[in-house]
């Protein structure tokens, strides 16, 4: 009886905010509905906050109150999390009030709305690119900023991203046993992200990419591609002397140079013979 009640009395309720509300949507005060905007508002709730903002903003346009309003509508997309409208209206905000105190933070605003943007690291990283793009530019804008140092571990977070999401591809290639593709991706992962921790990792795996791409290859074109890993090994132990992953190195480069002498003995009998 209890639960029924309650059921009733939620149902009452509902229905008197949303005949409320429903009467402020159509009030021709817009005074009055700038101020029931301002409350729900400031009481988190955007959706119909949103609703009336856009219906007062253009009776506003001139008056003094006019960029606070716009402002806070944008911020009501923001928490909505309806990004690309927020994106928009952000950089509208700073091209519209660009004197505007508030200018620089929609202008951060703006770059955080493409960084909400950014997928799961699987799926097409265009937002992402645009944030670090967006993020650097706020960055040399705005270099006394005390949001620089959030944009630069942004940046360095969208970064980590499109990397991983190179290193994936990268071991999609060596796992479906298209190992030349994999070798140049792995090193193209080295060259975009010198940087990086992992640079060690990388070469090692391309060195193990183009070993396996010579030994899966015609035999009058192995000893070149062996001579290749032998060469990759040589650049890693002049890049990285110091990586704990030299050794494993050293080992593919001992034995492409074993192949190659077994390949130069068996071309020497097959020569002797004829």
């Amino acid at each position: 009886m209890k639960v029924i009640v309650s059921i009733i009395l939620a149902a009452v309720l509902l229905s008197s905010c949303a005949s409320k509300f429903g009467k402020i949507l159509k009030s021709k005060d817009n005074e009055y509905k700038l101020k029931m905007a301002e409350q729900y508002y400031a009481t988190k709730k955007y959706d119909k906050a949103q609703q009336i903002f856009v219906e007062v903003l253009p009776y506003f346009k001139g008056d003094t109150r006019f960029d606070d309003i716009y402002y806070k509508y944008a911020y009501c997309a923001y928490y909505l999390k309806d990004y690309i409208n927020s994106e928009n209206l952000f950089k509208t905000f700073t091209e519209s009030f660009p004197s505007n105190a508030k200018a620089e933070e929609c202008e951060y605003m703006r770059c955080m709305s493409y960084y909400k943007q950014s997928p799961k690291v699987d799926l097409d990283q265009t937002n992402t690119s645009k944030t670090i793009a967006l993020m650097q530019a706020f960055i040399n804008t705005h270099s006394g900023s005390e949001r620089v140092n959030d944009a630069t571990k942004i940046i360095d977070e969208c970064r980590a991203k499109l990397e991983l999401k190179e290193y994936k591809s990268a071991r999609l290639y060596y796992d479906i046993g298209t190992f030349k593709a994999a070798a140049v991706a792995y090193s193209s992962l080295i060259d975009n992200y010198p940087d990086s921790e992992k640079s060690d990792e990388y070469k090692l795996d391309a060195i193990k990419a183009y070993y396996k791409y010579a030994e899966l290859s015609y035999i009058d074109k192995q000893q070149e591609r062996y001579e290749k890993v032998i060469n990759e090994c040589t650049d890693f132990a002049e890049r990285f002397p110091e990586s704990k992953l030299s050794k494993e190195v050293s080992d593919y480069k001992t034995l492409s140079e074993n192949n190659i002498k077994n390949i130069q003995n068996e071309q020497t009998s097959q020569a002797a013979k004829r």
